[in-house]
């Protein structure tokens, strides 16, 4: 990937680091960034003792105290960047604990994680440039912090690649859209994402893959990758209406069975229903997904059209050609049909991920983006501790319903 053309801020800077530092080599550029996340930590610790002392060193105006300064102790801490030699300051009165780097810590490496975690709750490079500033007045540039953020990739990269479960009870798949800077123009891109629930109720994202425009050509891949890392089945897969998807999915797991998405449904086949008609054509729609078996939903269909089939005849045909895959959860228990008939699984995911990444309305690049999801998702799941109600009731029906494709052994 070529690199990102340098800003003049960017140049700036970078010769004004060449300029104070000198590097040579490799090795003096890593001490370079060393040195200058040692001078962030120590403004760091300047800024707290000012916080306490309530005045900054030169200004003895606003002294309220009768405490002050009383120099520093030396210390060597370690961070991801190696050893760095650090000035902690003391007050007269021996009241000042630090916070940044406490009395007896000897890794400063979570300072780096603290910048993580605004980057993951939404703060961009500046926003967190600006906080820092503003709370503890360090100076720490938009670029630096990219750089510290930048560390997460390898990690996010060994993740996307991680080996998967061989088995998995239900797979959400979906997508989001994002602008991304690519070749000097804005483009849209899908960023596929499968959430599961495993055999034991534990719930997880699969992957996040970013991609071209969202389409089954590019799910079909998504799927061969998946099955590559190690998963010989799906049980049940909830998606969208995407046109191809089906076809994309029983490709590659030909024994899935596939929920279409029913809010979706609604949302595609009540786009033309007249605002008139619509509290009445969605009550009587009710009776056909709400029903308690398949042959009453067929029946009530059947009341649907005859009522208004002459009127909206393109909104019953849609229910009517995606039945085979609209009506899968009707077989199943009210437990699991809650979870399966629509992606809400995965919507409320891609609201949550909206929420942090609506400041960044453009990324610069796919690295970028990519980095800002996963520590979103890291962030996200982190929350995710329980299981569906009625979980273990739900696999004793679905031991029954995949007897030939699950046993109790798959749970250990």
């Amino acid at each position: 990937m070529a690199r990102k053309k340098r800003s003049p801020e960017r140049e700036a800077l970078i010769k004004q680091l060449i300029a104070e530092y000198q590097p040579k080599t490799a090795q003096d550029a890593h001490d370079t960034v060393k040195d200058l996340l040692g001078d962030m930590i120590q403004g760091l610790l300047e800024g707290e003792l000012e916080d306490e002392l309530g005045y900054s060193k030169y200004d003895y105006h606003e002294k309220e105290t009768n405490n002050s300064r009383n120099g520093y102790s030396k210390k060597t801490v370690r961070s991801s960047s190696g050893n760095i030699e650090l000035d902690i300051p003391r007050d007269r009165n021996g009241e000042f604990e630090p916070q940044v780097v406490k009395k007896y810590q000897r890794d400063v490496s979570n300072i780096e994680d603290q910048v993580l975690s605004m980057y993951a709750k939404g703060m961009t490079t500046r926003d967190i440039s600006t906080h820092l500033k503003s709370v503890y007045g360090v100076d720490a540039s938009a670029e630096m912090i990219s750089r510290m953020t930048n560390k997460v990739l390898p990690i996010a990269k060994e993740w996307q690649n991680r080996p998967l479960t061989e088995k998995y009870a239900i797979v959400f798949m979906d997508a989001i859209h994002y602008n991304v800077r690519e070749n000097n123009a804005i483009v849209k891109k899908a960023v596929y994402i499968a959430i599961v629930i495993k055999l034991d109720g534990k719930k997880e994202v699969l992957g996040m893959w970013i991609g071209g425009n969202e389409s089954a050509k590019y799910w079909l891949g998504v799927l061969n990758e998946i099955k590559n890392r190690g998963v010989k089945d799906i049980l049940i897969m909830s998606v969208d209406g995407l046109s191809g998807f089906g076809e994309a999915i029983h490709a590659v797991y030909p024994q899935t069975e596939i929920q279409r998405c029913i809010v979706h449904q609604i949302r595609y086949s009540t786009r033309f229903i007249s605002y008139k008609d619509i509290k009445s054509y969605m009550k009587d729609l009710k009776l056909v997904y709400q029903a308690s078996t398949e042959d009453i939903a067929l029946q009530q269909l059947d009341a649907l059209e005859d009522k208004w089939g002459k009127k909206y005849s393109s909104s019953i045909s849609s229910w009517r050609n995606n039945w085979p895959s609209l009506s899968t959860y009707f077989k199943y228990p009210l437990e699991l049909r809650k979870i399966i008939y629509t992606t809400n699984a995965i919507e409320n995911f891609n609201r949550q991920l909206r929420k942090v990444t609506k400041t960044k309305s453009i990324f610069p690049t796919d690295d970028s983006l990519f980095k800002s999801l996963y520590l979103a998702m890291m962030d996200i799941t982190a929350k995710w501790k329980g299981k569906p109600r009625e979980w273990p009731k739900i696999m004793e029906q679905l031991f029954i319903y995949f007897e030939d494709r699950i046993s109790t052994a798959d749970l250990d």
